[in-house]
């Protein structure tokens, strides 16, 4: 494992003094000259376990804090940066855990999603199910927060179903 370079030094520390651990690319455009650069840092820094690709232009800053790289962040938080905060409803078994109709907890987070390709994708140590859902077959659902950060759950009652 190599060293961080001064570059990467100078936009993390800047990410992680807004408290911004979630970025897209715009968010760090000016630290560097062109898209070219950028990616050879943004590639760099997920080879060394520094920096985490949520989705196409999503990325979560492993802290310098973590300990050995090794970090968790709550799936819900996780699930709704993937998303964008919008057009998505976290569903299954982990919306009845989080209603505690069950006290399973789940490895995989199914997560109904509008104009999103359906794929499973693996993030620090759990897997997000990505199913496609026209926006009119959506289950009912509420915004909650978690630790500060607003997600999309199923209700209670549609939750049920699922225990």
């Amino acid at each position: 494992m190599t060293g961080i370079s001064g570059k990467e030094i100078g936009f993390i520390s800047k990410l992680e003094l807004k408290n911004k651990y979630y970025f897209s690319r715009s968010d760090i455009k000016e630290n560097f000259s062109g898209d070219s650069e950028l990616n050879v840092y943004l590639y760099r820094l997920k080879k060394k376990g520094r920096v985490v690709k949520l989705s196409k232009d999503r990325y979560f800053l492993v802290p310098i804090k973590a300990i050995k790289n090794k970090w968790v962040e709550h799936p819900f938080i996780v699930i709704d940066e993937m998303m964008g905060s919008k057009d998505y409803c976290i569903i299954g078994k982990a919306a009845a855990n989080y209603w505690k109709i069950t006290d399973q907890i789940p490895f995989e987070y199914e997560v109904y999603a509008v104009n999103k390709k359906p794929k499973i994708v693996k993030i620090f140590n759990f897997r997000v199910n990505i199913k496609r859902r026209r926006k009119e077959n959506m289950p009912r659902q509420v915004v909650r927060k978690i630790y500060g950060h607003k997600f999309n759950v199923t209700t209670k009652k549609e939750s049920e179903k699922w225990s």
